[in-house]
């Protein structure tokens, strides 16, 4: 596996993709950062970290034959990955909070973005990019909701173990989207999904208030969530989080 460290960079995922541009790239080549300047979320959110205490990554998947309808089950297989890699390090309860955080109890502690290269309809490539919240006991204050795996555990953890366990599970869940075998996937992301088929309060885009459960995913990575009434609505990215959590 080639590994690129940094001491610091703007992003890791940024820093990567210049690089495809630039060479042809094994494939799981790792770029690893003691510390981002501008780390980055999804849409756009930004990814806040103290210098050397986590782990902020990027690595490149390459694919052959992945089309752009199935990307979402890409987001199931490293989400995935990442919850296996934390569960075989602490005892901790671990969910995704859809699409892709992961939460340890109801606090987030790791941050996935995942960006595709496209070319036709077909995915050729994917920079994924990983925070891990590993070793910082103390966030911002402005930051809400937030832990690190010392938080739980009381103690350090080599973050270079850990980022190749992590990028190891990743392959194992990758491997069965590579087969095909998308039943699986979802089945587990299904399984591990924060507040799956329970009745909670929602916010939606429009900040109304309303209870619902989410009972499915769509093919397009929808949250599918039913209504009191029986009916359902989808969501997109944005337009829904908890009322509470």
């Amino acid at each position: 596996m080639n590994i690129i460290k940094l001491s610091a960079t703007e992003s890791t995922n940024g820093y990567l993709k210049e690089l495809t541009v630039k060479a042809n790239l094994k494939n799981y080549t790792v770029v690893v950062a003691e510390y981002q300047s501008k780390g980055r979320g999804q849409m756009g959110t930004v990814w806040l970290s103290d210098n050397g205490k986590n782990l902020t990554f990027s690595f490149l998947v390459k694919f052959y034959n992945f089309n752009i309808v199935h990307q979402f089950y890409l987001s199931m297989a490293v989400s995935l990955g990442v919850l296996k890699a934390l569960k075989s390090v602490s005892n901790s309860m671990f969910f995704i909070k859809w699409p892709n955080d992961i939460l340890a109890e109801k606090d987030k502690i790791a941050g996935i973005l995942i960006e595709n290269i496209i070319g036709g309809n077909l995915i050729k490539q994917s920079v994924i990019g990983i925070g891990l919240n590993v070793n910082q006991e103390y966030f911002h204050e402005s930051i809400k909701n937030v832990t690190s795996l010392k938080s739980l555990m009381n103690s350090d953890l080599d973050k270079d173990k850990l980022m190749l366990d992590i990028i190891s599970s990743i392959k194992f869940y990758v491997e069965l989207l590579e087969k095909g075998d998308f039943i699986r996937l979802k089945d587990a992301y299904m399984g591990s999904l924060f507040k799956f088929n329970i009745p909670t309060m929602f916010i939606d885009y429009k900040s109304n208030v309303f209870l619902g459960k989410i009972i499915d995913i769509s093919e397009e990575g929808k949250l599918v969530v039913e209504l009191e009434n029986e009916t359902t609505r989808k969501f997109s990215l944005k337009e829904i989080k908890f009322a509470s959590r």
